[in-house]
């Protein structure tokens, strides 16, 4: 329970509350504001999201594009399919980046080093 068997100092655990509320929340905006850029095609394709997920830019390279190399239809398959790959690239990193940013403050709420007494 907790040392000493005594009860928990209210005020504290809401001090302690409070602050992990606000680390939060400045992580989070943080996150939104940090680009997070991901590829497709040895580079022929770009994406740039947030931190947070959300897609701010897309590159492609005019090399992405030739028109004698396939049917207008497959090109644009082709190219379809390296956009999908540049921005899935680029969400696996803001995850990352998410992971590292946030993941110390979930332990702190669930890890022995958070709030004490919660059952998180």
């Amino acid at each position: 329970m907790f040392p000493g068997g005594g009860q928990p100092n209210m005020q504290q655990l809401l001090q302690q509350a409070q602050k992990m509320q606000q680390d939060l929340a400045a992580a989070q905006e943080e996150l939104a504001q940090t680009p997070v850029e991901g590829s497709a095609g040895g580079g022929l394709v770009k994406a740039t999201v947030t931190g947070a997920g959300e897609l701010q830019a897309l590159v492609i390279d005019p090399k992405a594009v030739d028109p004698e190399a396939a049917s207008p239809e497959e090109t644009a398959e082709t190219l379809a399919d390296l956009v999908v790959a540049a921005v899935r690239d680029a969400n696996e990193s803001a995850q990352k980046l998410q992971q590292q940013k946030l993941g110390p403050l979930a332990q702190g709420l669930g890890g022995g080093s958070g709030i004490p007494g919660l059952p998180f």
